[in-house]
């Protein structure tokens, strides 16, 4: 089949996100300048650059307590941070649990009984248990074509790594197995590995 995305796809779901998968989660925490902590997944995410490391995670929709768009976003705003902890496998039902469209106020932390910790370069919290975490401070918000569609590119300033996640001074995926996401309802965890030479290695 072939279609163009605005005269519609005639399928019961949207397939794109089934499409561009897997994707890696990050699950965003962040802190308004009212000091309210925020903490939700976000599967339009990935790294971006080495030297400075950074990432991004694009919000692409709305609430209706926030300013177009949604707590996160809302958050760095105001407070030019935010901390990416990385989803693994066990923690599929508390991350899913802080997707929720809880109204603003609510603490996603303690809602779904995470535990926290502070971060070390910035001022907001992070997951204590998370296989990693990657501090971030805010370069740019990009304002994506659509309704709603914002990207936050942040830099990476400090970096946690959970002493069990380390193998031989190599970071193991299969020993906590990240947690992807895929289409519709769909998500899947990492747990075999292979490696390729790149050519003129």
């Amino acid at each position: 089949m072939f279609y163009r995305p605005e005269d519609g796809h005639g399928l019961p779901h949207n397939p794109f996100n089934a499409l561009v998968t897997p994707r890696p989660i990050g699950w965003i925490s962040t802190r308004g300048a009212d000091g309210s902590e925020n903490l939700a997944p976000y599967s339009f995410f990935n790294a971006v650059a080495y030297t400075p490391p950074q990432v991004m995670f694009a919000s692409t929709a709305t609430k209706p307590d926030r300013d177009g768009t949604k707590d996160s976003m809302s958050n760095i705003r105001e407070t030019g941070v935010f901390c990416v902890n990385i989803v693994e496998y066990a923690a599929r039902d508390v991350m899913n649990d802080t997707s929720g469209p809880w109204p603003r106020e609510v603490d996603e932390f303690d809602h779904a009984g995470i535990a926290r910790a502070p971060c070390e370069t910035i001022p907001c919290a992070r997951v204590a248990d998370a296989p990693a975490n990657l501090e971030c401070r805010l370069s740019q918000i990009v304002t994506l074509e659509g309704q709603s569609n914002l990207m936050a590119i942040g830099v990476v300033t400090g970096i946690h790594i959970r002493d069990d996640v380390l193998k031989d001074g190599l970071v193991d995926l299969t020993r906590y197995q990240p947690l992807a996401r895929l289409g519709y309802k769909d998500y899947a965890r990492i747990t075999e590995l292979f490696s390729l030479k790149r050519p003129g290695e």
